[in-house]
């Protein structure tokens, strides 16, 4: 019973294992164009979660978070110029002896923008800066839209590869931009709605993320991609996900305790500083690579990425609490 119960509560990461498996036996039915004609209702599933998401932003903590520039300029550079350096650092190995979609993956996941919901949830529990949090993963989210295109632009055209730019960036602003400005314009008539049934809603983006996983692997498999993927290279990108997780944490710490900041903001620039998206990232990557057929392995670092950083920041969070109860007590004593 303990490991059913287990298994339900981490019921997302086991969708994401049997969308995978799935996809190895029945990718005529999950790819785009196939059976089912996926990859158009992923698309409309996609416009829904961010209309979800604009819904649920509330401008007035969004206003409270605003005024903390110096956190908004580190968050933002830990984003979009700490962690692209990576690339610069690690690319041309990555490329010398991992297959290129898989080091182009990695690639991507460098230059995502932060979580929303799991970056202000884990501030919170730390006891950190929640409206810092809350504007700072927000902005990271709206800069996505043209800093992840521009930063993969450059970054594929220095090995040869070309992207078309503007397209993307359109593409991307109609995917997640519109319906979450959509969401907000509705936000006054519609909250309530999504107050009396959030246990629903919130499930929304990852039921969404599953189908978009299924479409992607299943277009992966058709065209035969996973041939030269040994075991052993799934076990080295798991290895880099976490090294990368562990040496961003601990250097955006360090640079946050060099720049004085408050414990609270130090929480909230390391929660929302080393963040990457896998519900933006998912549904941007179609948008940037279309129906490329290395889709399946460009995604795979970010998904690998997604449950460790989960996991790992989950931990961190609850330390950050208990170092802040012997100073609360303190003060409630004195």
């Amino acid at each position: 019973m303990g490991i059913i119960n287990k298994l339900k509560k981490e019921w997302f990461l086991v969708g994401m294992v049997v969308a995978i498996a799935l996809a190895t036996v029945s990718e005529q039915v999950g790819r785009s164009g196939g059976l089912i004609h996926l990859d158009k209702l992923t698309g409309i599933g996609v416009a829904i979660v961010f209309f979800l998401h604009g819904l649920g932003l509330s401008p007035q903590k969004i206003k409270a978070g605003v005024s903390n520039w110096k956190l908004h300029v580190y968050i933002q550079l830990a984003t979009y110029l700490f962690y692209p350096l990576l690339w610069l650092i690690l690319g041309n190995g990555m490329l010398a002896f991992m297959p290129t979609a898989l080091a182009f993956g990695f690639c991507y996941l460098f230059v995502l923008p932060s979580t929303i919901s799991s970056s202000v949830a884990m501030t919170s529990v730390g006891k950190g800066n929640v409206p810092g949090a809350i504007f700072n993963a927000s902005l990271s989210s709206i800069l996505g839209v043209f800093l992840t295109p521009l930063l993969i632009q450059f970054f594929m055209g220095m090995t040869g590869v070309q992207l078309d730019l503007m397209s993307s960036v359109i593409s991307i602003a109609k995917l997640l931009l519109i319906p979450m400005i959509a969401g907000q314009l509705a936000r006054p008539v519609l909250l309530n709605f999504i107050e009396r049934h959030k246990s629903v809603v919130n499930k929304v983006d990852k039921y969404v993320i599953l189908l978009i996983v299924y479409n992607a692997f299943c277009d992966s498999v058709a065209n035969g991609i996973w041939h030269n993927f040994s075991v052993g290279m799934l076990a080295t990108a798991i290895g880099i996900c976490c090294l990368v997780l562990l040496a961003m944490v601990h250097a955006i710490q360090w640079g946050a305790q060099r720049c004085q900041f408050s414990r609270p903001d130090e929480v909230a620039a390391v929660f929302c500083g080393t963040k990457k998206t896998l519900a933006a990232g998912v549904p941007m990557a179609t948008a940037i690579f279309g129906t490329d057929p290395n889709l399946g392995m460009i995604l795979l670092p970010i998904m690998l990425y997604h449950p460790i950083q989960i996991f790992y920041c989950a931990i961190l969070a609850n330390r950050y609490a208990k170092r802040e109860q012997p100073a609360s007590e303190a003060a409630a004593n004195s």
